[in-house]
């Protein structure tokens, strides 16, 4: 591949994730605002774990998927790893976001100061390319 279209591909792939992060914000927001989700939800790009690495992974601009769920008050571990398993349920969402460089799943509150983290590869289905699809 020549540099020309390298550099294309890495402003293709930027402007999608940006569309992903927007379109993940618009629809918390109506889903707040209409009673549908009883939390706030707002994603944003993060830096990552550099151990969930792999061969798309986005480094040059932050690796990490980072949802904040606004709820008023510190979220249980419980309370993180249920919002973390809705996402990572949706292997079509998973694969998504691998392609696009995430390779981490963050899942914070909107008080305190942890939050959970996930490696995305880890949810989706392994082929076995020996054996066939």
């Amino acid at each position: 591949m020549n540099i020309w279209n390298t550099i294309v591909d890495w402003f293709r792939d930027r402007s999608e994730r940006s569309r992903v992060i927007s379109s993940f914000n618009e629809s918390a927001r109506q889903a707040y605002m209409s009673g549908d989700a009883p939390v706030m939800l707002k994603a944003k790009i993060s830096r990552g774990d550099p151990n969930y690495a792999h061969e798309f992974s986005a480094r040059w601009s932050g690796s990490g998927f980072r949802v904040m769920v606004f709820t008023g008050g510190q979220l249980s571990r419980a309370e993180l790893e249920f919002m973390g398993n809705v996402i990572l349920a949706d292997e079509k969402l998973v694969r998504r976001l691998i392609v696009l460089g995430w390779d981490t799943l963050e899942i914070h509150g909107s008080e305190g100061v942890y939050g959970l983290k996930w490696r995305l590869t880890d949810f989706t289905t392994k082929i076995n390319l020996i054996n066939g699809f």
